[in-house]
């Protein structure tokens, strides 16, 4: 059942992404920023190329002006010199307020207008730049559904009914509401707790494989970057890039020794954030649901040749994994039985994500769930350890690798330096 109704959202999907418009190529020449009053740039010559489909991740000290950067793009933040350039339209002297209708931003908080609901708020562009009522209405619903909220539940509810998470949702659905080719995004995952913010950064790589747009993220968490960035911008002071670079090039070969500073210790730990759940086996695993009886579970679980059993709700979500001694003591009810799910990953989570959800779930296992959180699979302690075990391997053999490459160039130095440039010995 869980299998077919995600293919079928995973067809939706991708309806939805063979209408939608794709990203957009975003070029900044010599970008600069100053504020009156100060002798240095905020902001200093910054040369920047983005793919059209790309999401690049600007991550910095506080201070560097990877904001700044950001906010100048959508000219929130009129640029003092520079030009920039989207689709290969200089926008520079363009209208701001039009350049900001093509433009989706989502910011810490998500921003939403209190007094508006949901649908009010996803609606906001769409009507600004004269979309149909019917279409609007089409929009809000498909913009909900993409984010995975029952659009039924929540486009009649007000910002202050949502949860944190639901929020952030609603703000990324109204910045891409009118189906910009480019999306900016400052530090929108900031203001919630771990937990969400692992399942919105796993929705925003779901939505960009199905949409391809052009994203542009702000953070100061260089973990977040390793995750969602294709490639991510190092910014020094006054956004003087240090590296720019796809994730595995940073984490592998930091360009010196302020990047390596981002990248820390553990390397090859982070490098789980470079390695998805649907890239590894996710098993299935004995499931009953709160509407079978105990008889029955327990027959189940009898039968399954396993210690523990994963119940799942009335929505086939996962609710509880039940041991044989939680269904002896369960007295004809599974109220009081067996031990909550604390987490779910998606397929689209890190490898990391998974590890650390095993470890606290404390079961070896973590259930991996689709987009309106059904029961899809699980993903075991030993698969994790597996993936852990080759990346350590493959960081062994570059180590070895690049340790040979070194002491060739010294026997080369050396062979130069008693040849001398002529082939012929020195005397």
């Amino acid at each position: 059942m869980a299998e077919t109704t995600e293919a079928g959202r995973d067809g939706h999907a991708a309806a939805v992404a063979h209408t939608s418009t794709t990203g957009a190529t975003i070029e900044l020449e010599h970008l600069t920023k100053r504020y009156p009053g100060s002798s240095d740039p905020a902001v200093d010559s910054v040369n920047m190329e983005i793919k059209a489909g790309e999401l690049v991740v600007f991550v910095g000290p506080s201070g560097c002006g990877k904001s700044t950067t950001l906010k100048m793009i959508n000219r929130l933040i009129e640029p003092t010199g520079g030009r920039i350039r989207i689709g290969g339209e200089d926008v520079t002297d363009m209208d701001p307020v039009k350049l900001r209708r093509r433009i989706g931003y989502a910011i810490q908080s998500s921003g939403l207008f209190p007094h508006m609901t949901v649908a009010q708020n996803i609606a906001l562009v769409p009507k600004m730049v004269g979309w149909p009522k019917s279409r609007i209405r089409a929009r809000v619903e498909e913009m909900l559904d993409l984010v995975g909220l029952d659009p039924g539940e929540f486009q009649g509810r007000y910002p202050r009914q949502l949860s944190g998470g639901q929020q952030q949702r609603v703000g990324v659905a109204r910045a891409l509401a009118a189906d910009p080719p480019v999306l900016l995004m400052d530090e929108p995952f900031g203001a919630v707790d771990p937990i969400t913010r692992d399942h919105l950064q796993d929705e925003l790589i779901r939505l960009q494989r199905e949409l391809h747009k052009t994203i542009v993220f702000v953070t100061h968490d260089f973990d977040e970057a390793i995750k969602l960035g294709d490639r991510i911008a190092v910014l020094r002071e006054r956004s003087h890039i240090a590296q720019f670079d796809t994730p595995e090039a940073i984490l592998t070969n930091p360009a010196d020794d302020f990047v390596s500073g981002f990248v820390g210790a553990g390397a090859a730990l982070k490098r789980l954030n470079l390695t998805r759940v649907r890239d590894v086996e996710i098993t299935d695993y004995p499931t009953v649901t709160v509407n079978d009886r105990l008889q029955e579970i327990f027959n189940k679980l009898r039968s399954s040749g396993t210690n523990e059993i994963l119940l799942l709700d009335k929505r086939r979500r996962p609710y509880k994994w039940l041991r044989r001694g939680d269904l002896m003591r369960a007295k004809g009810s599974l109220a009081r039985a067996g031990t909550l799910v604390h987490d779910t990953v998606t397929r689209d989570a890190t490898l990391r994500d998974a590890l650390e959800a095993v470890l606290t779930d404390n079961t070896g296992r973590v259930a991996v769930t689709g987009r309106r959180g059904e029961y899809i699979g699980v993903v075991d302690m030993e698969t994790l350890m597996n993936s852990v075990h080759e990346l350590l391997e493959e960081d062994r053999l570059e180590a070895m690798e690049h340790q040979h490459e070194l002491e060739d160039a010294r026997a080369q130095q050396t062979h130069f330096e008693q040849e001398g440039p002529g082939g012929e010995a020195k005397a």
